[in-house]
């Protein structure tokens, strides 16, 4: 049985009925219908394969305008539909016509079963090649190569961490879903890859999505994709990140951000596994491992109806939360080690090392961006420092962060504290939104986000 499904369109009903009982034996799936008036029904509620196109409709035609002005439609939907005509009255110059303009093959009424099933069978492993590249291509225009990846990985000795490290051991192969707790700059992003690295999902694609860089007008048609003319600026159709991810791990990251509304769309598509294009009817079986995270207090926000109860419950069959820098201080010393061979190494400096008084000041200081501002400090220390070792004054760091003078008291709930930092940022750059997110650890659109979300 070949996995291909088949739509015939001709205005003969026994033709319908012959092409019915031979192809079901053999495909999985085959629909007819006696007018091509009915193709923009039939494919945008059915996922079409190959199409079996008759020439002629009229009484009396045989020139085989008609199929050659439907094939013409019929690619203008979508130039990589598998479109094979026939007619009963074939002629060498119509069938040169018909290739010119897209279709795959030609065949002649009445047929011989052989002949046809092995002209369908040839094309069906032509839709199956054109569906990968296709699908190759456009995974590749929506990932973006991470120069940084090399040195995302786990690293620490920390009690704390060496927990994590067992529980993601457990977790990683199971295909559960996961949702990883921390304040920002912790690290979630390389956890998550980390988990799609020890799963049995590891030779696929892992898809990250920022959902709080996503315009809530664009969720719909970035995650669940669309299709032809369902809005002004979609020209073709396109698969959404879901469907992109297919058999591999779909990462949501800052999902605390969804609105209910989005939420509900969201929780629909986790439960049901499929997804619809903005456009369609058709519903897509999706297979993905779903790692979501946040730094927001999900608990919580259930409790105010912010946040669906339903929806936490599906996304956190596992939790991982990720201990702040600060609170993990026999890391930062190796972690700055780390981030300084890395460094050396991109920028081709010289092996740098730190004196005694860049350590106590790396152990002192509270680390508000956590190990993503660690990461950046080392960086911009390592390229500015013009000796074999990094000083403390190379390290740049803000004096009212040190942990003798939190700016920030540690013990407020965790959502209170990042508005404190936010704001003191905010104030000591005197609304500079760049130099208080690069103090943050945070690009400027989550730092915009951030101010937005807190009313600041």
């Amino acid at each position: 049985m070949i996995e291909s499904n088949i739509l015939v369109i001709d205005d003969d009903d026994d033709i319908l009925l012959s092409a019915k009982l031979f192809l079901k034996l053999h495909f999985r799936n085959v629909i007819t219908c006696k007018s091509p008036k009915e193709i923009n029904v039939l494919l945008s509620t059915n996922d079409i394969d190959l199409i079996l196109l008759d020439m002629n409709y009229q009484k009396g035609a045989s020139d085989g305008r008609e199929g050659l002005y439907w094939l013409e439609h019929i690619l203008s939907i979508d130039k990589d539909y598998v479109v094979i005509l026939m007619t009963a009255f074939g002629s060498v110059e119509l069938a040169i016509q018909a290739i010119k303009k897209g279709a795959t093959d030609f065949i002649l009424k009445p047929w011989e079963n052989d002949k046809l099933f092995a002209t369908l069978s040839a094309a069906s492993k032509l839709t199956q090649s054109k569906k990968k590249v296709k699908k190759l291509e456009r995974i590749q225009s929506s990932l973006h190569t991470d120069i940084a990846r090399k040195f995302e990985n786990i690293i620490g000795d920390s009690t704390d961490i060496q927990l994590l490290q067992k529980n993601l051991l457990k977790v990683a192969p199971t295909d559960a879903n996961v949702l990883i707790l921390g304040e920002n700059g912790t690290g979630k992003q390389v956890y998550a890859y980390e988990i799609h690295k020890k799963s049995l999902r590891n030779q696929q694609i892992f898809m990250h999505v920022d959902l709080g860089s996503l315009n809530e007008n664009l969720f719909e048609s970035e995650l669940f994709g669309y299709a032809k003319g369902a809005f002004t600026d979609a020209k073709e159709d396109r698969p959404g990140r879901f469907e992109m991810a297919e058999g591999g791990t779909i990462f949501l990251d800052e999902i605390g951000n969804l609105s209910l509304t989005l939420q509900t769309k969201l929780l629909s598509v986790l439960q049901n596994r499929t997804v619809t294009r903005l456009g369609e009817s058709k519903e897509r079986p999706i297979n993905v491992r779903l790692i979501a995270a946040t730094n927001m207090p999900l608990n919580e926000m259930v409790a105010k109806g912010t946040f669906r109860q339903d929806l936490l419950f599906r996304i956190n069959t596992v939790e991982l939360l990720l201990p702040a820098l600060r609170k993990r201080g026999d890391d930062i010393q190796v972690l700055a080690k780390h981030f300084i061979d890395v460094f050396s190494n991109k920028y081709h400096k010289p092996a740098k090392s730190l004196t005694l008084q860049a350590k106590k000041a790396l152990q002192e200081y509270s680390w508000p961006g956590n190990v993503r501002e660690l990461q950046h400090v080392i960086e911009r220390a390592t390229i500015m420092s013009e000796n074999f070792e990094i000083t403390e004054d190379d390290l740049q760091l803000s004096p009212h962060k040190f942990n003798h003078q939190q700016a920030v008291p540690m013990d407020l709930p965790l959502e209170e504290m990042e508005k404190a930092m936010v704001a003191k940022a905010i104030e000591k750059h005197k609304g500079n939104i760049s130099r208080a997110a690069a103090e943050l650890g945070l690009t400027r659109a989550a730092l915009y986000r951030r101010i937005e979300k807190f009313g600041l």
